[in-house]
């Protein structure tokens, strides 16, 4: 989270102010999700979200609960209904641990059929070598994998390859770090504790022509249509989780937008790269066209000295570089609050321990 949005929040923590700066004697934990006080929160972060990633009219803007890890279940929900001749099925590309988990999850409801798997989880196959299956409901992907730092640099064009299916893209750890090309997307989704906000809160965008698909057996409470007939309030919505992702998009407008914030992505994730790249010490796996630059593993080749750098690395001030418990190893996360600073602090921390272990 940016230190400006949290110094904000908290200004605003028990008295929020309206658009006008008049102050309303509560806090947004405390608003009712009916009330104008929240109204105004939410259209306005639904607006500047649209405009912000440049949404076009024909999508909804969404915010749910459950967290990305959710829509697993509740994209087959909406999309593989009502049945018709047997099982809807649908295509994932597995390209790492959360599309891996994705494909798994989406088998209780649809029949999940893996289209193409990237065997050790260090690039991403060909979209021409894909097998897509004929009349799936969708087709998944994760466009950027946290664990093993494996990322598309540009969406798969279904439509060239023949396919009609929407393609429906787990874009949590990527999203407002990039602009989206909406014209190849049917549904995207995104998890906001990376670059959005606090977790637990998940901002969906349906294209309006996916509303009608979705199983009948789908909760109301899930189901895209009813929430985009009722701006998201179905039920409570994760107030205060909204209203901490409006402040984010505030805050993402001031760096100059996303094609600003974009190419000081690409400058953080180049230099960290170009770092492990020239060390005897540290290496990076991952194939050089598929490189996150949200999520940088990274390992030593002395993997016994993991230990004593992040015990280095919590002195110096860089915490949760630990690797993920499926991989171990070391990884640091370049999400739009991380400032270049940052970066160049975890380098030349590298080099001297390098420099101090020869």
């Amino acid at each position: 989270m940016p230190a400006e949005v949290l110094t904000q929040a908290a200004d605003e923590m028990l008295d929020w102010p309206d658009a006008s700066g008049r102050r309303c004697g509560m806090g947004v934990m405390e608003m009712s999700h009916r009330g104008r006080e929240f109204g105004e929160i939410l259209a306005r972060a639904q607006a500047d979200f649209r405009s912000l990633m440049s949404v076009p009219e024909h999508f909804h803007i969404l915010f749910m609960q459950g967290g990305g890890a959710a829509q697993n279940a509740i994209v087959p929900l909406n999309l593989c209904g009502p049945p018709a001749q047997g099982q809807a099925k649908a295509d994932f590309v597995v390209t790492g641990g959360w599309s891996a988990k994705s494909l798994l999850e989406a088998g209780k409801y649809c029949q999940a059929h893996e289209a193409a798997r990237s065997p050790a989880f260090r690039d991403i196959p060909d979209p021409a070598s894909w097998q897509l299956s004929q009349g799936a409901a969708y087709v998944h992907m994760c466009s950027n994998e946290t664990i093993h730092g494996v990322e598309f640099h540009a969406l798969p064009d279904l439509a060239s390859l023949g396919c009609t299916a929407p393609l429906v893209i787990d874009c949590s750890s990527q999203i407002a770090s990039r602009p989206m090309d909406w014209a190849r997307v049917g549904v995207a989704y995104a998890g906001a504790q990376k670059n959005l906000g606090p977790a637990g809160l998940v901002v969906v965008v349906v294209r309006e022509d996916l509303l009608e698909r979705a199983l009948p057996a789908c909760p109301s409470v899930f189901h895209y249509r009813e929430l985009a007939r009722n701006q998201s309030m179905v039920n409570t919505p994760p107030t205060f989780g909204i209203y901490m992702a409006g402040l984010v998009f505030q805050w993402l407008q001031r760096q100059g937008g996303i094609a600003a914030v974009e190419q000081r992505n690409i400058a953080k994730a180049q230099a960290l790269y170009a770092a492990i790249d020239a060390s005897a010490l540290f290496y990076n796996p991952v194939d050089l066209a598929f490189r996150s630059r949200m999520n940088v593993p990274f390992f030593l080749r002395a993997p016994e000295r993991t230990d004593a750098f992040l015990a280095r690395a919590a002195d110096a001030g860089l915490l949760q570089l630990k690797g993920h418990k499926s991989l171990g190893g070391l990884r640091a996360s370049l999400y739009n609050a991380m400032p270049m600073e940052g970066v160049q602090t975890l380098i030349s921390l590298m080099r001297e321990f390098e420099r101090t272990q020869a």
